[in-house]
């Protein structure tokens, strides 16, 4: 997770990046985040035996297949509705910006030598009732110890 978080720095819209703790949950109307931001978890691993080497330690040799996922959050104060001046609606989909921007610096990225490269599976609107536009992108990884 720290590799990760260290990549999405190069992010420069992005105002505050840590390990999804909640951050989003419960807290209206004040989440503890700064927008936009984005939060990183490790929602799931499978891991599969596939034998031992008794040379190595742990013996047990295992692949692992996970998820990562990444909220993507921003606070909407204004609308986007067609009659809207311009530089408002820009402003409001900044979110948009950011997840290809998220999508361009981890998709096929290895956060380590031991992981295979990230590669998004999913993406969906989380609905809310606080003005706060929630997006979770879901990516797969592999990892192995043999």
């Amino acid at each position: 997770l720290e590799a990760v978080q260290n990549r999405l720095a190069t992010i420069t819209a992005l105002k505050y990046i840590d390990e999804d703790w909640g951050q989003m949950d419960s807290y209206s109307p004040n989440p503890p985040a700064q927008f936009p931001c984005a939060l990183i978890d490790i929602t799931s691993l499978n891991f599969s035996n596939i034998g031992k080497d008794n040379s190595d330690n742990p013996i047990n040799r295992q692949l692992c297949e996970g998820t990562v996922t990444f909220i993507i959050a921003n606070l909407k104060l204004s609308n986007t509705s067609h009659r809207a001046p311009q530089s408002q609606k820009d402003n409001v989909w900044t979110v948009w910006s950011i997840i290809e921007d998220l999508h361009k610096t981890v998709h096929g990225w290895k956060p380590i030598d031991a992981s295979g490269a990230l590669m998004r599976t999913n993406l969906k609107r989380i609905r809310r009732d606080d003005g706060i536009q929630e997006y979770q992108i879901t990516y797969s990884i592999g990892f192995g110890n043999v």
